[in-house]
C-alpha cells in the first residue's frame, strides 16, 4: 500500500512541476485523443491533421480516479464448508467507505511529422501492488520520413498501429473506464461482460468519407510468449462501420467488429482488464480480498481457447442527447471442454448533456448478459441498471454519482451468485490532463 501511494504522490508531484514549468510538454499532438473532457466521443483517431510537427516533442500526462462506496448485497446460496469450517458461500460484510485510489501515467512523443509513441502505465491499481505498464504502441499516420516520395495514398487514408496494445475490438472500449482514466466512461462501473485486452500485433485502419474499415492480427495473449506453440494461434481483428455528422448537430456511427482466434494458452478477450472493478467486495466471500478478486460483479464467461466474438455498437449524437449501443455475441471454450458455449451481452446507454460546455450530464444504462457456465450446465443471467450523472468543474476534473442494481438470475444453489444482488451509490472524482 505504501509503494502504491508513494507512486501516486510522486507521480502528482511530478506532473504539476512539469505544467508548472512549462506548458510545452502539455501541447497537443498530431492525430492524438486528449486526456481531458475533449476526449469525449473520440473513438479512433482522425485523419485530419490539426497539430503542426515542429519536432520530436514529449508530452507527460495523466489520470487519477477515487471512489467512494456505499453498496450492499445478498444471495440466497447454500452454504458450502471449507475445512477450516469457513462458509464459502457467505458474504462479505460490506457498506461504506472508500476504494483504493487509481493513477495512470500517460506519455506521449512526437517522433516525426505523423509518428507518434504512446506508452500508459499503471501507478496504482486494484490488482496489482506495483507499478506496472498497461502497453505501448507506435502510431503511423504519414510516411514522409521514410522519403518514399508522394505518399498521399497512405497519409490521407491510412492509420498504422504496431505494438503491445489495447486492442480495437468494438466501440465500448473507448467509453470505459481504464484504471485512473474514468473520464470518457459517463458511469462509474463498465459492462458485465468486459471485452477489453491488450496483445501484440499491429492493425492497419482505413478511413475517407465517414466510412471506417480495420485489420488487424496479434499474438492472441495479453502477455505474449513462445512456450507450447502447438496450443496458440494468431488472432484476427476487424471492424467496418460509418461515421459522420448527416446534419450540423447529429452525428451517427454504426460499427461491427469481429474478434477470433482456433486456439490459445489463455485467451483474455474476457478477461484482460488486470486493473479491476469498480464495485469493490461485491458477492464476494467473507475470505476475499481487493486483489485476489478483482473482477468483482463482472461475469468472464471462460472462453479462453478458442473463441468468436462479434459486436455491433450503434452511436447516436443529437446536440445533448446521445444513445449507444452493445449487441454481442461470444462463441467458444475453455480447453478441457469439449463443445463451444454461446453468451450474449446486451447494453443500451442513454446520455444527456447540458449546460454552458456541456458541463454536466445525466445518464442511464441497463445491461443484461446470458449462457452457460458449463457445455452441459444451466443459462444463467445477470442483468444491471446503472443511473446517474456528472459535473466537468473544469475540462481537468470531473465529479460522478451513480446508482446501481444488479441482479443474478439461474445459477446453482451451491454457487455463492444464487438469488445474488447488490445495489447503492458510487461517488467518483477523475482528473485527466
Amino acid at each position: 500500500m505504501k509503494s502504491k501511494i508513494s507512486a501516486v504522490l510522486t507521480m502528482l508531484i511530478y506532473m504539476v512541476s512539469g505544467i508548472a514549468m512549462g506548458q510545452g510538454l502539455q501541447e497537443d499532438l498530431q492525430f492524438w485523443r486528449p486526456y481531458d473532457q475533449r476526449g469525449i466521443n473520440i473513438f479512433e483517431t482522425g485523419k485530419e491533421d490539426t497539430v503542426a510537427f515542429e519536432g520530436m516533442k514529449v508530452r507527460i500526462g495523466g489520470h487519477f480516479a477515487q471512489q467512494f462506496q456505499n453498496l450492499r448485497h445478498s444471495n440466497t446460496a447454500e452454504p458450502v464448508f471449507n475445512e477450516a469450517g469457513v462458509n464459502l458461500n457467505q458474504l462479505m460484510d460490506i457498506g461504506f467507505g472508500s476504494n483504493l485510489a487509481t493513477a495512470n501515467l500517460n506519455i506521449d512523443v512526437a517522433l516525426a511529422d505523423g509518428v507518434r509513441l504512446n506508452l500508459i502505465t499503471y501507478l496504482s491499481s486494484r490488482h496489482h501492488p506495483n507499478t506496472w505498464v498497461k502497453g505501448g504502441f507506435l502510431q503511423v499516420d504519414k510516411l514522409g520520413f521514410l522519403g518514399l516520395g508522394d505518399t498521399g495514398w497512405f497519409d490521407k487514408y491510412l492509420t498504422l498501429r504496431v505494438g503491445h496494445m489495447e486492442i480495437n475490438y468494438g466501440d465500448a472500449h473507448f467509453r470505459r473506464s481504464d484504471n485512473g482514466n474514468a473520464f470518457w466512461n459517463p458511469f462509474v462501473g463498465n459492462y458485465i461482460m468486459d471485452a477489453f485486452t491488450t496483445e501484440v500485433g499491429g492493425e492497419l485502419f482505413y478511413q475517407n468519407n465517414g466510412w471506417i474499415a480495420m485489420a488487424a492480427i496479434t499474438g492472441g495473449e495479453i502477455q505474449g510468449g513462445v512456450t507450447n506453440p502447438s496450443l496458440r494461434q494468431p488472432s484476427f481483428i476487424g471492424k467496418f462501420g460509418y461515421d459522420n455528422y448527416l446534419a450540423e448537430d447529429l452525428r451517427v456511427r454504426l460499427t461491427g467488429s469481429i474478434y477470433t482466434t482456433g486456439g490459445s494458452n489463455r485467451n483474455t478477450l474476457w478477461g484482460g482488464d488486470r486493473a479491476g472493478s469498480r464495485y469493490y467486495f461485491v458477492m464476494e466471500n467473507t475470505l476475499a480480498t481487493p486483489a485476489a478478486q478483482f473482477t468483482s460483479g463482472r461475469l468472464n464467461p471462460n472462453q479462453t481457447d478458442n473463441i468468436t466474438a462479434m459486436v455491433l455498437n450503434p452511436f447516436v449524437k443529437y446536440k445533448g442527447v446521445e444513445l449507444f449501443g452493445n449487441f454481442e455475441q461470444s462463441t467458444g471454450s475453455a480447453r478441457n471442454e469439449t463443445e463451444n458455449r454461446t453468451w450474449n451481452q446486451w447494453a443500451t446507454d442513454m446520455v444527456y448533456r447540458f449546460g454552458s460546455q456541456e458541463k454536466f450530464y445525466v445518464a442511464g444504462r441497463y445491461n443484461r448478459v446470458n449462457g452457460p457456465l458449463l457445455v452441459a450446465g444451466p443459462e444463467v443471467s445477470m442483468e444491471r441498471t446503472q443511473i446517474g450523472g456528472g459535473w466537468f468543474v473544469t475540462k481537468n476534473i470531473l465529479a460522478k454519482l451513480e446508482y446501481v442494481n444488479q441482479q443474478y438470475t439461474g445459477f446453482e444453489a451451491t454457487d455463492i451468485r444464487n438469488g445474488g444482488r447488490f445495489r447503492g451509490l458510487m461517488l467518483e472524482g477523475v482528473i485527466g490532463f
